[in-house]
Order: structure tokens, then sequence, then C-alpha cells
């Protein structure tokens, strides 16, 4: 991808393709500001994202000494899940450029996926609406792992099944580009073996360090093929 040879692509999705984590956030404190265990943006920002919900629910309960039961959860999780798609219905941007690289590589026949910490009900109505949901041969999420960013599970998974999905492409993880905004995807995606594009939507440059390369908008990779 530009200086950096890529032959598929695995974007995260979140702070990546749309710019969701306010929405995230204003969901969150519907249900846990009333609960007395609401928590600031900034402290959303440093600690919670990048959890899917399930961790970030279990962080917000333990990190008061609050006890949270399974089934508990479940219902927190599905109730976060339907007022975040009341939330999206007042209206959704694609950060700039990034449609037009979806669509760009997908031409080119890139194997291309996703790679979530959010619920796929949170991402299929999204890609619909941006009309690029047809562009990836996987699309892996919160409910397809058991451990969240930074934990290098969903990338591993997501890389596996574009393999499998892909298998006329050759390609392995070296030369597979993930394409995060935080430091818990970087690590993530860094520890299943793949080479990280950074972008500077969620975090500034100096907290992205650990990418193999940071650009401030991901219209820096227009124009760009994979062999």
């Amino acid at each position: 991808m530009n200086n950096m040879q890529a032959r598929a692509v695995i974007f995260d999705f979140d702070g990546v393709i749309v710019d969701t984590e306010p929405l995230h956030y204003r969901a969150f404190q519907q249900i846990l500001d009333p609960r007395g265990l609401g928590f600031s943006w900034q402290e959303y920002v440093e600690t919670y994202m990048g959890f899917d919900d399930r961790d970030a629910f279990m962080e917000a309960f333990s990190s008061r000494g609050v006890s949270l039961e399974g089934g508990e959860l479940q219902r927190l999780i599905a109730r976060k899940a339907d007022i975040f798609q009341d939330v999206i219905k007042e209206g959704i941007n694609a950060y700039p450029g990034v449609v037009e690289l979806i669509r760009d590589l997908h031409t080119a026949k890139a194997p291309l996926a996703i790679c979530s910490g959010a619920l796929r009900s949170d991402i299929m109505p999204i890609l619909e609406l941006l009309g690029i949901s047809d562009c990836f041969d996987v699309i892996v999420t919160a409910e397809d792992v058991a451990r969240s960013k930074p934990d290098p599970e969903c990338y591993r998974v997501s890389f596996d099944r574009l393999r499998e999905c892909r298998s006329e492409s050759e390609f392995c993880t070296t030369d597979t580009i993930a394409i995060e905004d935080t430091p818990a995807g970087i690590s993530a995606a860094s520890s299943a073996g793949l080479r990280v594009i950074a972008v500077t939507n969620s975090y500034a440059a100096g907290q992205l360090t650990a990418a193999d390369r940071i650009v401030e908008s991901l219209e820096q990779l227009r124009g760009v093929h994979t062999p």
C-alpha cells in the first residue's frame, strides 16, 4: 500500500470506516448513568475504546466493585445494541476517503475483511447505508471470538477465514495489512503477524507508534493497488 506491499487488507470498523465511537459512548451512558456506573468521554478513550461491548460492561462494573452475572451481562449487551440502532438513525458519516479506498481495493479484487469488536447488528446496517456491504469477503465481529482486542484472536480468525474464502489468492500474514486506529487494535494485529497502518482518527500519532505506518487520513492511501 503505497510503500507497503499488500495482497490482502483487513479493516477495523469503529474509528476507521465510520466515526461511531461517540455513538457507542452515548449508548453506554444511557444504560450505565442511571445505575451510577457512567464514565467520562476521557475515560472511554483511555480505557474502553477498543473493547467489545462484553468487556466494556465487565470493566464498568468491576472497576466499581459491582458484581455482574452472565444473564444480566447478555441483557445489557442486547439493550445497548437496541439503543445503538436508534442512535445511528440520526445519521452516520464515513471518514474521508475510506469508502473510495474500499471500492478501489474491491475493484482490484483484493481479499478484504473487517475485524471489529462491534456486533454484526451494529456493522451491517452501516455498511449497507454506505453501499459497501458487498465489498468484504469476511466480517469478524464480537460474536465470533472469546476475547477482544488487544488479544490477537480476532485478527487470527479474520486472516484464517479470509484465506479459506479466497483460496485462489496467494497471500500470507506478512503481506496482509490491518488498518487500525487504536493502540489495542495495533497490538492485536501485530501479535497476529500482520503489518499495520494506523490512522489518527481516534488517537494522536504519538500513541500509535507501534504501527508500521501512520497516516492522518485514509485519503492518503487512495490509488493504491494490490500486486
